[in-house]
């Protein structure tokens, strides 16, 4: 049996069957335990003695640190980081690497970089970057020796690597998309947890309204939690006392991420709303719930595979070289149109459809 069957049956990524069977931190003991049970019952062997009196491997670290905002403990089995450490996963093996997960809370990183630098195991890290702030992204800089790459964020005035998504040009493609098919009426679903993503992805849309002569009213906007995927009780009560003061529903929504676009059309149904008849949602990122849920999700597609394999081949070359110059790889995003947007129907009716 293989890690691929055991992660299959245990219903996580393969990440988390690693870091279970390899002693790591990073899962509950919950997931951990029923990942060894099912691994004991189907009579896994692990090789983790044999592979010790092996030559060392050549390995990179992914190093994550976890809250309860945007990242969280299982992180790995969130969509949009499951399917990038896939890729990452893919890529390092292409690569001739193993991969080394860590994941550690916030208040205790400096204590995880000086212990990564003494058991010198990993001849490079991968940093998701995604919920760290500038500070944060450079004392990790300063206190590591071997190689760095940031992933999912992007601090210009760092002399770090990373590799991020352009955020701006993803919001601004969507922007145009709602305006382009006639809304005027445009609500903003905003994440209650602020990071470097969301506050680019708003300046993206911003701008794509304010070139089209439109833009979205405070009352337009509202606030919920980044990281559920079902109806959220929030949402309802922003959105009902919205109308209780007479004012009209958006004809369509942004969101920040495509979990709070999958909430928004689960609690708008719950109301009552017909999507995209009534209300059109538009999402960012393309996470494959993106097209499991009904109706299919229009959003903006992030290149995972495109970020992850950038990132292990930076480190690579980075491993080993004396040159200081520092590099940044902004990735292109891609407008996906599916079934939860459509035309506003006065402005269809009136026929001016392009």
């Amino acid at each position: 049996m293989k890690m691929e069957d055991i992660a299959k049956l245990a219903g996580v990524s393969k990440a988390a069957v690693s870091l279970a069977l390899n002693g790591k931190q990073g899962i509950s003991e919950e997931t951990r335990e029923r990942i060894w049970q099912i691994a004991e019952e189907y009579g896994y062997k692990h090789k983790a003695k044999a592979a010790e009196a092996e030559p060392a491997q050549h390995a990179l670290t992914f190093l994550a640190f976890a809250n309860s905002g945007i990242v969280l403990e299982e992180y790995y089995q969130q969509p949009f980081f499951r399917e990038l450490i896939h890729f990452i996963e893919e890529r390092c093996r292409q690569s001739g690497f193993s991969l080394i997960y860590t994941s550690v809370e916030q208040e205790q990183f400096m204590d995880k970089i000086k212990a990564l630098e003494e058991e010198k195991r990993s001849d490079g890290v991968i940093l998701l970057g995604t919920n760290l702030n500038q500070s944060q992204v450079a004392a990790i800089a300063e206190g590591i020796s071997i190689p760095l790459v940031v992933l999912d964020n992007c601090f210009e005035t760092l002399p770090v690597h990373f590799v991020s998504i352009n955020n701006v040009m993803g919001a601004y493609q969507a922007g145009l998309h709602i305006c382009d098919y006639g809304h005027r009426n445009i609500g903003y679903i905003a994440s209650n947890v602020r990071i470097q993503n969301f506050d680019e992805r708003k300046k993206g849309f911003d701008d794509a309204l304010r070139e089209r002569g439109l833009t979205v009213t405070d009352q337009c906007i509202f606030s919920v939690a980044p990281t559920i995927l079902s109806s959220q009780e929030a949402l309802q009560q922003q959105l009902t006392a919205y109308l209780a003061d007479g004012k009209p529903l958006p004809t369509a929504f942004f969101c920040e991420c495509d979990y709070i676009a999958i909430s928004a059309i689960k609690t708008l149904s719950e109301l009552g709303y017909r999507i995209p008849e009534d209300v059109s949602i538009v999402g960012f990122d393309n996470i494959s719930e993106a097209r499991i849920v009904m109706p299919e999700l229009t959003t903006v597609h992030v290149a995972k595979e495109r970020l992850a394999y950038l990132a292990v081949d930076l480190l690579i070359q980075s491993i080993g070289s004396k040159d200081q110059i520092k590099t940044k790889i902004t990735v292109d995003t891609e407008f996906i149109q599916r079934l939860s947007s459509t035309m506003q129907r006065e402005y269809s009716a009136a026929g001016l459809e392009t």
